[in-house]
């Protein structure tokens, strides 16, 4: 068999690539061994996938090569596949700002990346394993399990680690090592924490409930997350193995091992100022019905149990205040991990982008190799920001393999 590109991986990055080369006059053979396409896609978002977010920017992704990202993103923005997805009347909705998630299913989505590469003359094979790849000549040679393979170009568009029940390995990597390329390390991010026994037990007590805070890394003292506040201003959801929720898996990519965690139970609000005044001003209240009013009830019982105190505010003392203050504006504890692989949504780290082309994502001295998509050591935020990564390096790659 030949084919002038071959793409491995049969996901957003790989499928955007594949139909770009494809309308560009390209003979393209599509690979994966799932059995299904762009099973991430449908699973991503609730089933809903949040397929962009409008405010896309370098700043929104991790990478040991931060600058890598720029030229992609820039050649294309967000507008290019909404205009994409609105050719096909596919229906969407912006939950968020700049957020944007199908109307009313991801299939509605795949539907339109498999309807564009059927136009475009894609080939796509499922329940295909590829066993070997070698250069030959000025081109590569696939060995599969269907069998040998000669392509002018490969494209390696095979994802990170996340969620191996998807079909997720490690095989772009090796693919990488093989080649000579460096593979940062790789952790899973976008992923919910897991506590200790107290605090697991608290948290599994209250799974279920949810809150707006925002939440910082601090390592060695010093505290880290994005803008100038350091942190994620989003919500937490305690489960029963610890938090998740947008602002947990936000900070996971800042978060190490043995870091804590900061999170302020009530962004905005100056606790110590607030509770002063109340004390002023409504003396005889109990402290459990002042945090009602300002959290989820069963979040606010679950305080004054956990500090076996519940006062009039009256009784609050400038030293008892002070340390409502700590325990509700920078309340701290250590997880003890995340999820890991199993739940996370992308992962962090991959191949160096040293040794690729941000114009063509070729490899330096080997054209005919290419690396795209999460694959990559380039990470974005949660809220649409991967998937956009995912459709501009596929482009960029597509319209120059």
């Amino acid at each position: 068999m030949k084919a002038d590109v071959v793409v491995v991986g049969a996901g957003a990055a790989g499928l955007m690539c594949a139909l770009t080369a494809g309308y560009a006059g390209q003979r393209v053979l599509v690979l994966d061994h799932a059995n299904k396409p762009g099973k991430k896609i449908l699973m991503s978002g609730g089933g809903r996938c949040n397929f962009t977010n409008l405010a896309t920017g370098p700043s929104n992704f991790f990478s040991s090569n931060p600058r890598f990202c720029i030229s992609a993103l820039k050649r294309y923005r967000p507008e290019h596949f909404v205009e994409l997805v609105e050719r096909h009347g596919l229906e969407y909705v912006e939950k968020a700002p700049g957020q944007l998630f199908c109307a009313h299913s991801a299939k509605d989505l795949l539907e339109v990346l498999l309807t564009e590469c059927e136009w475009a003359g894609v080939e796509l094979r499922l329940k295909t394993a590829v066993e070997r790849i070698e250069r030959q000549g000025e081109g590569m040679q696939l060995a599969t399990s269907c069998g040998l393979i000669e392509a002018g170009a490969v494209v390696i568009a095979t994802g990170g680690l996340s969620i191996p029940t998807m079909g997720a390995t490690g095989f772009g990597y090796e693919i990488a090592r093989q080649f000579g390329l460096t593979v940062t390390e790789t952790r899973p991010a976008l992923v919910p924490f897991t506590l200790t026994s107290q605090w697991k037990a608290r948290a599994a007590d209250l799974a279920g409930v949810a809150c707006d805070v925002a939440v910082s890394t601090i390592r060695d003292g010093q505290r880290l997350g994005p803008g100038r506040d350091r942190c994620y201003r989003e919500p937490m959801l305690f489960t029963h193995r610890g938090l998740s929720g947008p602002g947990m898996l936000q900070i996971s990519s800042y978060w190490l091992p043995g870091d804590e965690l900061e999170i302020d139970l009530l962004p905005g609000v100056s606790v110590g100022e607030a509770l002063a005044a109340a004390r002023r001003d409504t003396p005889r209240r109990q402290l459990s019905t002042w945090l009602a009013e300002r959290l989820p009830r069963r979040l606010a019982q679950a305080l004054v149990e956990w500090y076996v105190e519940d006062p009039t505010l009256a009784e609050l003392s400038n030293a008892r205040i002070e340390a409502w203050r700590e325990r509700l504006g920078g309340w701290r504890l250590k997880p003890a991990g995340t999820e890991g692989w199993r739940t996370a949504e992308v992962t962090q780290g991959g191949v160096d982008t040293r040794g690729i082309s941000s114009r063509d994502f070729s490899v330096e001295g080997l054209p005919q190799l290419r690396f795209i998509g999460e694959v990559l050591d380039v990470t974005g935020e949660l809220g649409g920001y991967n998937f956009q990564w995912a459709w501009a390096s596929g482009v960029a790659c597509g319209l120059s393999v």
